[in-house]
């Protein structure tokens, strides 16, 4: 079992920066892939990005070059740093851990974030 909380979000002007963390709860958090995904009024939840067990990243089009997701396994943590924010990056913002192999799928309560002047 693993429990995820997100912090870090919050209201910020256009092009400005936030950084989202997640801290994971329980054991073997460096096998999981870890994700960040958001799901703004009226839409479908969309991944944002995701980094594996070795590292490898993968983003969406509309967040690459702006975002950056990163992974400490000695704290068990997961941060999306992102940059250069727009008002369609409005959105709840879900930390996510994923196992394929045993199927595990965990998910955060989320974080608001908003881009507004």
């Amino acid at each position: 079992q693993v429990q995820l909380v997100e912090s870090g979000g919050g209201l910020v002007q256009p092009g400005g920066s936030l950084r989202l963390s997640c801290a994971a709860s329980g054991s073997f958090f460096s096998i999981y892939t870890m994700g960040w995904y958001r799901q703004a009024p009226g839409k479908q939840r969309e991944l944002v990005a995701t980094i594996n067990s070795g590292g490898f990243t993968n983003y969406a089009d509309s967040v690459k070059g702006r975002f950056t997701i990163s992974r400490d396994n000695a704290k068990n943590t997961v941060h999306l740093q992102m940059n250069s924010l727009k008002p369609e990056d409005t959105a709840v913002y879900t930390c996510n851990a994923h196992y394929a192999p045993l199927a595990y799928n965990y998910w955060g309560q989320g974080t608001q974030v908003t881009v507004s002047s």
